[in-house]
């Protein structure tokens, strides 16, 4: 369910956007080309069923591919070398909006464009990553949505000591190269005293690099 809201939320920023100029769905129709939509990914494949949602939301609001949008895929497959030149791309393919799956994509779509609107999702803090002035005015040609995961991090770390009383050890997978983590660290660190809990740290980058975190 989240992960649908996740989706029809982006989608309709994306709609908002994309159609902008336009009064209604059925004069969108009637235009003589549809609206182009470039997808950035950068772990997500697009068959995944999380990324499936954004098509699927297009057609539960009566926008149908190849009529009135294309989707342009771009997917880096977890290589954050891949994302410049894959958003390079979409801007040269002309695009009228760019969705991004995080943080590093949305960064490297803003270098990669100033003027084509670009709709983040699931980005963990986009003012402190510097993408956006602040979140009720972003400023520039980024807007999207939010996990504000540096926020809630203390916050999940008190509810796991809620519901387990005797806990006094935490592991912590990070990922050195997404910027936002720094800061769930320290909130982490600040945190874990007042709780009781001692925390350890291991980093992974890549899926390859689990099993040795673990």
């Amino acid at each position: 369910m989240i992960q649908r809201l996740l989706a029809l939320g982006l989608l309709s920023l994306v709609a908002c956007l994309c159609l902008s100029g336009q009064a209604s769905i059925a004069e969108a129709q009637q235009s003589a080309s549809p609206r182009r939509i470039g997808v950035l990914l950068t772990s997500w494949l697009p068959e995944h069923k999380e990324v499936q949602e954004f098509p699927r939301g297009l057609r539960d609001m009566g926008y149908v591919e190849g009529r009135d949008v294309v989707v342009e895929w771009r997917a880096a497959n977890g290589n954050y070398n891949r994302l410049s030149e894959l958003a390079v791309d979409l801007v040269r393919t002309k695009v009228d909006v760019i969705v991004v799956d995080g943080t590093v994509a949305t960064r490297t779509a803003k270098r990669a464009t100033s003027s084509i609107p670009i709709v983040m999702a699931a980005v963990a803090d986009p003012v402190g990553s510097g993408l956006v002035a602040n979140l009720a005015h972003p400023g520039g040609n980024v807007t999207g949505l939010t996990m504000m995961i540096p926020d809630l991090s203390a916050k999940r770390l008190q509810l796991l000591k809620e519901a387990i009383p005797r806990l006094t050890r935490v592991g912590v997978l990070w990922n050195p190269d997404t910027p936002y983590t720094r800061d769930v660290i320290e909130q982490l660190k600040t945190a874990a005293p007042s709780l009781a809990i001692e925390l350890s740290f291991a980093s992974a980058r890549a899926p390859g690099e689990f099993d040795t975190a673990f």
